[in-house]
C-alpha cells in the first residue's frame, strides 16, 4: 500500500510540539517562582517543594501509560483531552488560594503533561516517513532540551514583568492562552484516527500499568523528597520498586507470550536496535544535564544575591547553544548518525568542567560573564545530544508502538532529571554547609555533573561500535547475497 502523507503534516507538527513545549518547560520553569509561591501563600517550605516534586512525580508516573493510551484510543483523540486538562490545571495553579489547593493543582497538571508528551512522538510516526521523520524527530528533540534549558529564563523575566509577590501566578497563567489557541488548531490539523474495535479489558494491561506506577514512585519519591532526608527514611522504597519493576517485566512477557497487548513490550528493548542503550543515554545525560539549572539557581541567588531574572539570563548562553545546535543537529542525522551524539556529550562535559574551574579562578562578582563562553560551549554540545538521541532511539521503533516507545524514553529522562536535580543540589547544599564556600559548591556540584556526563558518552561511544558492527556485519550479508546471485547466473549461463 503506497504512503501518501498529509499535506498538514508540519503544521500539525508546529502545533503538537508548541503543546509539547509548556508541558516540558513546566518542570524547570517554577524554580525560580518557588519563594515569590512560599511568601504569596505564607506556606510551609516542604509544601512548596512538592510544587515542583509532584508535578515531576505525576509526570513521570503515567508517561508509559499515556504513550499505551494514545497507541489504542488514537493520537488526536488523547492529545486533545490531555491538553484541555493542562490548560485548565493550568488555571487552577495559578488561581490557588492555598498551599494545598496548589500541590493538588500542580499534581493534575503533571498527570495531564504525562498524558500529552507521548502523542508528540506517536504523530511523528503516524504522520512522517524518511528523511522527514529523522527532521522531525529532531525537530522533537530540540523541544525537549530547549524547554528544560530556558525554563528559569522565562521564569525570571515573568516575575520581573508581574512583580515577585503575585508574579508566581502568571508562571502557570501563561499556558492558558498558548494552550487554547494550540487546542482551536490541533482541531483543524491533527489528522482523525482509523475507526477500529476497541476492548478496554483485553487491550489496556491494567496490572502492567499498576506494577509500573508502584516501580516508578518507589524510585522517584525518595528521590524528589530529598531535601527532607527522603533516601534514608524511604531507602525500603527502592526495595519495592526492584521488586515491582521486575514483576513488571515478568508480567509484560507473559502477556505478550498470551498474545495480548502488553502496556510495555519488553520487546522494544531486546529487538529493536540501539533502542535500549539509547534509552540509557538519555537518562544519564539528564542526569547531569537537568541537575546543573536548581545548582545555578541556588549559586547566583543565594550565593552572589542575583534576581530570579539575572540568574536566569547568566545560563541563557546554554539557552542559545543549545537552540541553535539542535536545529542543525535534527537535520545532519541521516549523516553523522550517533557521532553527533558522542561529539556532543563530551562537549557538555568539556564545557562544565570549564566552569568548574573558573568558578575556582574568577572574582564571583565577575562569573556571570565568566562563565558565558563554556555555557555556550556545553549549550552547542547539549543540543547535538537530546535531538539526535531521540532520532536515533526511535528510528526502528514500529509504528504500532509509537507511543509508548516514546513514553518509556521520557520516563527514562524524567527518572534522570529527578535523581540528577536531588543528587547535585544535595551536594551543593552538603559543600555550602560545611564550608561556606559558593563557588566551591558549584565547582563540587559541577564536577559531578560531568561524570554522569561521561558516563553517558562510554555509553554513546559503546552504541557506536555496535553501529558500526551492525552495518559492516549488514554489509557482509549484502556481499554475500550478490555472490550467491552472480554464481546462479554463472551456473544459468
Amino acid at each position: 500500500m503506497s504512503y501518501e502523507p498529509d499535506p498538514r503534516r508540519w503544521k500539525a507538527l508546529a502545533v503538537s510540539l508548541t503543546a509539547g513545549f509548556m508541558g516540558l518547560l513546566d518542570v524547570s520553569i517554577v524554580n525560580v517562582a518557588l519563594p515569590s509561591m512560599q511568601s504569596g501563600l505564607h506556606a510551609s517550605s516542604g509544601g512548596i517543594r512538592w510544587v515542583v516534586s509532584g508535578y515531576a512525580l505525576a509526570f513521570g508516573l503515567v508517561l508509559v501509560t499515556g504513550g499505551r493510551l494514545g497507541d489504542a484510543f488514537g493520537r488526536r483523540t488523547m492529545f486533545l483531552g490531555a491538553l484541555a486538562a493542562f490548560v485548565v490545571t493550568s488555571a487552577l495553579a495559578g488561581a490557588a488560594p492555598n498551599e494545598t489547593t496548589l500541590v493538588i493543582a500542580r499534581l493534575a497538571q503533571g498527570v495531564a503533561a504525562g498524558m500529552l508528551t507521548p502523542q508528540n512522538t506517536g504523530l511523528i510516526q503516524d504522520l512522517f516517513r524518511g528523511a522527514e521523520r529523522g527532521r522531525a524527530f529532531g525537530m522533537f528533540g530540540a523541544v525537549v532540551g530547549i524547554s528544560t534549558a530556558v525554563g528559569p529564563i522565562l521564569g525570571g523575566f515573568i516575575l520581573a514583568v508581574f512583580g515577585t509577590q503575585e508574579g508566581w501566578r502568571w508562571v502557570f497563567y501563561v499556558n492558558v492562552p498558548i494552550g487554547v489557541v494550540a487546542f482551536a488548531l490541533a482541531l483543524r490539523l491533527l489528522p482523525r484516527s482509523e475507526k477500529k474495535q476497541f476492548r478496554m479489558r483485553s487491550e489496556i494491561d491494567f496490572l502492567g500499568i499498576a506494577l509500573l506506577a508502584v516501580a516508578v514512585l518507589g524510585v522517584l519519591l525518595p528521590v524528589i523528597d530529598s531535601d527532607s532526608d527522603g533516601p534514608a527514611r524511604l531507602w525500603w522504597m527502592f526495595v519495592v520498586a526492584l521488586v515491582f519493576g521486575f514483576a513488571f517485566v515478568r508480567w509484560e512477557r507473559s502477556v505478550v507470550r498470551r498474545g495480548r497487548t502488553p502496556l510495555l513490550d519488553t520487546r522494544l528493548f531486546t529487538g529493536t536496535p540501539g533502542y535500549a542503550a539509547g534509552a540509557s543515554v538519555g537518562a544519564l545525560y539528564f542526569c547531569g544535564f537537568a541537575g546543573i539549572w536548581l545548582v545555578f539557581a541556588m549559586f547566583f541567588q543565594q550565593g552572589l544575591g542575583y534576581t530570579p531574572l539575572q540568574s536566569g539570563l547568566s545560563v541563557t548562553p546554554f539557552a542559545l547553544g543549545s537552540a541553535v545546535s539542535a536545529a542543525v543537529a535534527g537535520r545532519l542525522v541521516p549523516t553523522y548518525g550517533r557521532r553527533l551524539t558522542v561529539t556532543g556529550l563530551a562537549m557538555v562535559a568539556l564545557g562544565l568542567l570549564a566552569v568548574a574551574l573558573l568558578a575556582q579562578l574568577v572574582p564571583p562578582s565577575v562569573s556571570g560573564w565568566a562563565f558565558a563562553l563554556p555555557l555556550l560551549f556545553a549549550g552547542v554540545g547539549g543540543g547535538m545530544v537530546i535531538s539526535p538521541n531521540t532520532t536515533l532511539t526511535l528510528e526502528c521503533v514500529p509504528v504500532r508502538m509509537a507511543g509508548v516507545a516514546g513514553g518509556a524514553l521520557q520516563t527514562g529522562q524524567r527518572i534522570g532529571t529527578a535523581i540528577g536535580t536531588a543528587v547535585l543540589a544535595s551536594v551543593f547544599g552538603t559543600v555550602v554547609g560545611a564550608v561556606k564556600d559558593y563557588p566551591l559548591a558549584l565547582t563540587v556540584a559541577l564536577c559531578c555533573a560531568a561524570v554522569l556526563t561521561c558516563t553517558a558518552l562510554a555509553l554513546a561511544i559503546a552504541e557506536l561500535r555496535a553501529r558500526r558492527h551492525r552495518a559492516q556485519h549488514s554489509g557482509d550479508e549484502d556481499e554475500a547475497r550478490k555472490a550467491e546471485t552472480s554464481a546462479a547466473d554463472v551456473q544459468r549461463g
